[in-house]
């Protein structure tokens, strides 16, 4: 925070973007520290982010804070509920949020689905692939060019009456009956 208004001044756009979810063998083995560490990236530092900057951003000239959730937020997995838990917490603090920092700093949410990004090279793809094709009415997973519409959006001037939103771009995969 004090390392960005030092050598750039201000401070016009947040996005948080971090995101952790890692493997467990069951839920009643997801111990303390795990549980901590998914939190800590995916809720409490957007939160610090943003309460820091958001606060700054409203006593100068306002801005655009860019939270990055998960469709896992609506839709959790067993494999996934950490991180859909506080998925579900970003999205609920961007509704906050933007109450609290109005009416000169907007915030909102990007809600993606599966992603075709370096996470995904952990995937079995095969078995991706079948599943997207029967589970996720656009039969595939998103390329990573298609978020930055959104996020650019939320960071230009066009988004000039948008704050609280939360915008799913997952090729209608929640929701979805499967």
């Amino acid at each position: 925070y004090e390392r960005v208004y030092d050598e750039m001044g201000h401070c016009e756009i947040l996005v948080n973007n971090a995101g952790m979810s890692p493997l467990y063998p069951s839920l009643a083995e997801v111990t303390e520290e795990l549980y901590d560490k998914v939190f800590g990236v995916n809720l409490r530092g957007p939160f610090r982010l943003s309460s820091l900057f958001g606060t700054r951003m409203a006593q100068e000239n306002g801005g655009s804070i860019i939270n990055v959730s998960s469709i896992a937020a609506v839709q959790p997995s067993p494999v996934e509920l950490p991180y859909g838990t506080f998925k579900a917490g970003l999205n609920a603090m961007t509704l906050g949020m933007a109450r609290a920092f109005g009416p000169t700093v907007r915030v909102n949410c990007i809600m993606p689905g599966p992603f075709l990004t370096d996470i995904s090279k952990a995937w079995d793809l095969e078995t991706f692939n079948k599943t997207a094709k029967a589970t996720i009415p656009l039969q595939r997973g998103g390329e990573p060019d298609e978020v930055v519409g959104a996020a650019l959006y939320f960071a230009s001037d066009a988004s000039s009456y948008t704050t609280g939103a939360i915008l799913k771009i997952d090729g209608g995969a929640a929701w979805s009956p499967a």
